[in-house]
């Protein structure tokens, strides 16, 4: 789905014009000098390095499917905005191999000179309103900072952790695979690498689907422009059959005690026999004294293929952000693991995902749901929560059982949390490996 165009939201545009501000959406392929002045507010934000003319226009190129928008001081005529974002819709990864439509929020800026004037609360809500419009059942992004989002309905929904291993202390204890691990050229890596990627994405609740700019990112390389990435190497795992079926980049650095340490740019395995030999050879790497790889999942396999698991230093935080806006094709879009019925009342102060809600969850774990204007049937599990709550459990990756005793999911049938538990429990733990 595609709504580059769609148009821009009107109430934030008459909000904003009342402080002499103008919402505007951008024509990247029309109006480059905008376009650029977009990219470099959007890198001055994020105190990124300035980007060479080549890196602007790759970087244009590659997002020009991106919905952008940004704000401008109308007393202050200039190329660059004061505030921007960036939106697009790409399949999340659910609970039993399904996806959802996810409006993926970017690129949110407010200049310091432009703080507290409401910009930020206005570009946020616009984004929401206008993926409800388009029936885009949820929005998702990466929040720098946690305390911005909650109050648009954003809730952490997937963490992931980042995963350091003393190669001394340890020794491989998992499987020996009957394929072979093999270096591979950049430019191959490049090209073969996202057929690995979509392959796992899906077996993981949490993902989305992966561009051409986020895969530059990943890797610190494109074709053309690989100065950044002369220190990168990359292995991939070969089956019996001969076929790719997983992939690991790393650079190896020198760290502050003199030893050197493999950083895991990105590893992939759409097999359990792959994802087991490319840890292996990171593991057994000569000369390296630790193995680091970031956004990794929390339940991450190798650490049960370790000889000592105490050799690894689990560092979770927050990643995936969700906010939920059309509860019904939210819900229908996962599976469940339990068979049931069950009720909940979602309060929500903007209102997208306000109401009581039925899901008759059948013995396959797929889900009819309907607006309840009535009562509660007498069989279903009933329980009361905010539009935020929904989006913790929604993937798996917060537990109701929890939520409920920390006070923030209310039952109204005795023992409801633990049914709605036992319902949203994904047997795989979701995450997110990409930042965007």
């Amino acid at each position: 789905m595609d709504f580059t165009d769609a148009p821009i939201d009107t109430t934030a545009v008459a909000n904003l014009a009342e402080q002499k501000l103008s919402l505007e959406l951008l024509d990247i392929a029309n109006d480059r000098d905008k376009a650029v002045g977009f990219e470099a507010v959007v890198n001055r934000g994020f105190y990124g390095e300035r980007s060479d003319e080549k890196d602007i226009e790759f970087l244009l190129d590659a997002t020009a499917y991106r919905r952008t928008t940004a704000v401008w001081d109308a007393t202050e005529p200039a190329v660059e905005p004061v505030a921007t974002v960036a939106s697009w819709t790409t399949p999340l990864s659910v609970p039993g191999g399904g996806t959802v439509p996810a409006w993926a929020i970017s690129a949110v800026t407010v200049a310091p000179t432009h703080r507290r004037r409401g910009i930020a609360r206005n570009l946020l809500e616009a984004e929401l309103r206008t993926a409800a419009a388009c029936a885009v059942p949820v929005a998702a992004l990466t929040a720098s900072e946690a305390t911005i989002y909650g109050r648009f309905g954003f809730a952490p929904s997937a963490q992931v952790a980042k995963i350091t291993i003393d190669t001394k202390r340890t020794a491989w204890a998992g499987s020996t695979p009957t394929g072979r691990v093999r270096f591979m050229e950049l430019s191959d890596l490049f090209e073969q690498g996202p057929a690995i990627f979509e392959r796992e994405r899906v077996q993981h609740p949490g993902e989305i689907e992966l561009d051409e700019a986020l895969w530059c990112e990943i890797l610190d390389y494109r074709p053309g422009k690989a100065d950044k990435a002369k220190d990168l190497r990359a292995i991939g795992y070969t089956d019996a059959a001969g076929d790719l079926q997983g992939f690991a980049a790393y650079r190896v650095k020198e760290s502050s005690d003199d030893t050197l340490t493999a950083k895991v740019a990105h590893l992939a395995a759409a097999t359990d026999d792959a994802y087991a030999a490319l840890w292996r050879f990171l593991l057994e790497l000569d000369l390296v004294r630790a193995v680091e790889a970031d956004l990794r999942s929390l339940d991450e396999p190798v650490l049960w293929q370790l000889s000592d698991v105490r050799a690894a230093k689990v560092e979770p935080f927050d990643h995936l952000w969700l906010r939920i806006l059309d509860p019904i094709a939210a819900l229908e879009a996962r599976t469940y693991s339990r068979q049931g019925s069950i009720v909940l009342d979602v309060v929500d102060p903007l209102e997208f995902a306000q109401g009581r809600f039925l899901l008759e969850i059948d013995g396959e774990g797929t889900a009819a749901v309907c607006r309840l204007t009535g009562d509660v049937p007498e069989d279903a599990a009933h329980a009361t929560l905010s539009e935020r709550d929904l989006a913790l459990i929604y993937v798996g990756g917060a537990s109701a059982t929890a939520l409920h005793s920390a006070g923030r999911i209310v039952e109204g049938t005795p023992g409801a949390a633990t049914l709605v538990d036992a319902a949203f429990h994904s047997p795989v733990a979701p995450r997110l490996g990409v930042g965007f």
